[in-house]
């Protein structure tokens, strides 16, 4: 996870508009936000965003 993504995660989560942990709203907010990096990285690394949000911890890089 980048800082990019990471700045778009939490513009998203400052919205309050969703559950964190609905992935497919999160994605739709994000699109309609233009936080498009944080859309493929939900697409791509679904498992590394979800333990991030219950958890706090940046993913290992790849």
């Amino acid at each position: 996870m980048n800082e990019k993504v990471l700045e778009e995660l939490m513009a998203v989560r400052a919205s309050g508009k969703t559950n964190m942990l609905d992935t497919n709203a999160v994605q739709r907010i994000a699109f309609d936000s233009g936080c498009y990096e944080l859309v493929n990285f939900i697409e791509e690394s679904r498992k590394a965003y979800v333990h991030f949000i219950l958890t706090g911890e940046m993913p290992a890089e790849k």
